[in-house]
């Protein structure tokens, strides 16, 4: 995967690091001089470090944003974060955008924007770092031997139906061995019917076999 991080410090480099270490190709764009200067020593593998604004879409583009599978927003600051992955995702649609949220308050900001979020209050590094590696598909349970996965996905804006009507589960074409459980919608979860709809910000609960978890998750990418 190609995989643009925003925000060089702890966190960011941490992720970069296990990215890295994945095979994974990895760009961060940093402002501080001397930490971008720091992450060019220090990272090995596949990777690019520029010295820029992660909310400028120049230094976006220059890092290589229009071929990234995800882009991750590590900066301690929360406008800053939400601003970045704005321009990730409507500018230059990013598949999948992942924020670090500082304020928990703020998470629900994120979500009904379709941003994939993390309060720093948790481990916040491990989480990300999870997050990416699966895009934006945490699995919350195995089942049989590790073959069919209970799988959390948080429905991004939508593309082809209207972000305001939602969309109804019956509408997705969901790929074989693989259906929509139940929905998690402002705190509460039911049971998912053919009629239940579903908006930006909201997680669709999924059990799949784990042979078609990326082709769920292109599902929903193209909603």
């Amino acid at each position: 995967m190609y995989i643009v991080i925003t925000g060089g410090g702890k966190v960011g480099e941490h992720l970069a690091t296990v990215l890295l270490k994945s095979r994974n190709d990895v760009a961060i764009i940093e402002m501080n001089p001397e930490t971008a200067d720091r992450l060019s020593v220090n990272l090995s593998g596949r990777y690019l470090v520029i010295n820029g604004d992660g909310c400028d879409s120049k230094f976006q583009e220059d890092a290589g944003i229009r071929k990234a599978d995800i882009f991750v927003a590590t900066t301690g600051q929360d406008d800053a974060n939400l601003v970045a992955c704005e321009i990730a995702l409507k500018v230059f649609n990013v598949p999948r955008c992942i924020a670090r949220v500082n304020n928990p308050k703020n998470l629900r900001i994120f979500r009904e924007l379709g941003i994939e979020s993390v309060s720093s209050t948790s481990l916040i590094a491990s989480l990300i770092e999870e997050e990416a590696l699966l895009g934006s598909a945490r699995i919350a349970s195995s089942l049989s031997h590790s073959k069919v996965l209970l799988t959390e996905i948080v429905v991004p804006h939508m593309q082809f139906f209207s972000d305001e009507a939602g969309v109804l589960v019956g509408e997705i074409e969901m790929p074989k061995k693989s259906l929509i459980a139940a929905v998690s919608s402002a705190g509460n979860v039911e049971v998912a019917s053919p009629e239940t709809p579903l908006f930006p910000g909201d997680t669709a609960i999924v059990a799949a076999d784990q042979s078609v978890l990326d082709a769920v998750r292109a599902v929903f990418s193209k909603l």
